[in-house]
């Protein structure tokens, strides 16, 4: 089993990030950071420029989030996934046996989720897999 976390380096993914630590350490489970990689866009020119782009800032900011892992002592792997963050946390959390995907919110309003399609929103819809959402900022902070 692994404990599978969308990371973006959003200030929600860096709370979720410590939490995803915390459940990872607490099962002794590995911890599988995954980055959706989907460019905008269809094809052509355009399209592998925003893909190298993409791919490129989700390589640094894993990077970031690896060593973070790796201070706590919890063993990480890192996929970066050509698809939409939400296709790309459920195809890693079943590839790995998933006992949880974990991701941070943007703060939004339930609403906002619903009608724009946040990754947490879609992901508490489709998953088989549980799903822990982590809010941006602790209460009383």
């Amino acid at each position: 089993m692994s404990v599978v976390l969308g990371y973006d380096q959003s200030p929600g993914a860096a709370r979720a990030l410590r939490v995803a630590i915390e459940v990872a350490a607490a099962f002794g489970e590995p911890l599988v950071l995954v980055y959706g990689a989907a460019a905008p866009g269809i094809t052509g020119e355009e399209y592998q420029a925003h893909h190298d782009a993409i791919r490129q800032a989700g390589r640094t900011g894993l990077d970031r989030a690896v060593r973070t892992a790796d201070e706590a002592g919890v063993p990480s792997t890192v996929e970066i996934i050509d698809e939409k963050p939400e296709q790309a946390l459920m195809d890693a959390a079943s590839r790995h046996s998933a006992r949880v995907i974990v991701v941070g919110s943007w703060g939004e309003s339930p609403m906002r989720g619903a009608l724009l399609g946040s990754t947490p929103h879609k992901l508490l819809h489709l998953s088989t897999v549980p799903v822990l959402c982590v809010p941006t900022a602790e209460e009383g902070s």
